[in-house]
């Protein structure tokens, strides 16, 4: 980062939360989505013995990185790589790659019963998932759970000895029909100041703030983009199971559900199919609510509005998950779009070398 920049790294150990040191980092660009881990990547410059030092500190695996900017984290999460750089001209240079919190469900795998026999909140099978996760000496990395609360009730198990990754564990879950979204946020406490690292569970969305973000084109929107992708999309669904067979002498085949159809078929569109695989799925009745849904959600075209703003005053870090009005006034949207999204990613560009800094914003209809 440059001299200039509103944004400092604070490099801690992952466990304690200790601070290690504050260095420079350039050439920085980080993300962070709900749902599944953003990414940071940057430079750290090393320009003498002194720095390299302290450099030395930051090891893979065991260091945690935060970006800050006007007193509020932006961003948190693991340094899983790095790499040392020397150029011809004798310049040294560590590159780094990190990845949020949640990440760390990734690197870990379920080596313990766990069995949810009675019919439980599905968020707070979740968070059992993130206690059993940090239970265990060495893994523990302080995220603290919520209290949040959902009408859905389930009951889960996993095995040891299958070496399911908990992060698998959480997206089979989360992913169930009338599922949850989830996310790592990290805040300062207003308190007493130390870092936070929550998890914060949605059902069946993570909505944050009372109010809409307001953002205009002509105005805080620099630019926009409206892909629209019928690869992705399509008007009929299945969805396969479980195997369950009864008779070892016949052949294993999957549940499967029915296929499900879009009214968008009798208005006219050709009939393009999705399939998905549910291998922890074995009632048949939530295999045809599963198909419902993910028809419901990609029937058509699948669209992921983007837009690109200038981070000011007014732009809070706790985006994910927030209302935003955006409004566009141009040559194609006459008389003009005002339509309401939800943030859910976001990657942002400090400024560096004259280039403002900006955020792009990933967006679902609200």
């Amino acid at each position: 980062m440059a001299l200039d920049t509103p944004y400092r790294a604070i490099f801690c150990d992952l466990l304690s939360d200790q601070t290690i040191d504050i260095l420079p980092l350039r050439d920085v660009q980080f993300d962070d989505y709900i749902g599944k881990a953003g990414s940071l990547s940057g430079t750290i410059p090393i320009p003498d013995r002194e720095i390299a030092t302290r450099v030395r500190q930051v090891q893979e695996g065991r260091t945690a990185v935060y970006l800050e900017r006007g007193g509020d984290l932006w961003w948190g999460g693991i340094i899983w790589t790095s790499t040392l750089q020397s150029s011809e001209r004798g310049v040294l240079t560590l590159s780094i790659q990190a990845a949020t919190f949640d990440s760390y469900a990734a690197r870990r795998r379920i080596r313990t019963k766990i069995d949810v026999t009675t019919p439980t909140d599905q968020l707070a099978i979740a968070r059992k998932l993130w206690e059993e996760l940090q239970k265990p000496l060495g893994g523990n990395i302080s995220v603290e759970p919520g209290e949040e609360v959902s009408t859905t009730k389930r009951t889960a198990s996993w095995r040891k000895g299958d070496e399911t990754l908990y992060s698998e564990a959480l997206e089979q879950l989360a992913s169930l029909d009338d599922g949850f979204e989830y996310q790592i946020m990290v805040y300062r406490d207003p308190v007493d100041g130390r870092r936070i690292r929550q998890l914060r569970l949605g059902a069946p969305k993570i909505r944050t703030g009372a109010t809409d973000l307001v953002f205009d084109r002509p105005g805080t929107i620099l630019s926009y983009s409206f892909p629209r992708d019928a690869t992705r999309g399509g008007t009929t669904s299945m969805a396969r199971g479980a195997s369950i067979n009864s008779n070892a002498a016949a052949e294993s085949r999957p549940l499967f559900s029915g296929e499900k159809e879009s009214p968008l078929i009798k208005g006219g569109w050709p009939r393009i199919d999705l399939s998905s695989d549910h291998n922890e799925i074995t009632s048949q009745a939530t295999l045809e609510k599963v198909a419902d849904t993910e028809l419901t959600q990609a029937a058509g075209a699948v669209v992921i509005p983007e837009i690109t703003i200038r981070l000011g005053g007014v732009v809070p870090p706790a985006l994910l998950g927030r209302s935003a009005r955006i409004r566009i006034t141009d040559e194609w949207h006459t008389p003009g779009l005002d339509a309401r999204y939800r943030i859910i990613g976001v990657k942002v560009r400090p400024p560096e070398r004259g280039r403002p800094d900006t955020a792009e914003l990933y967006l679902e209809e609200a």
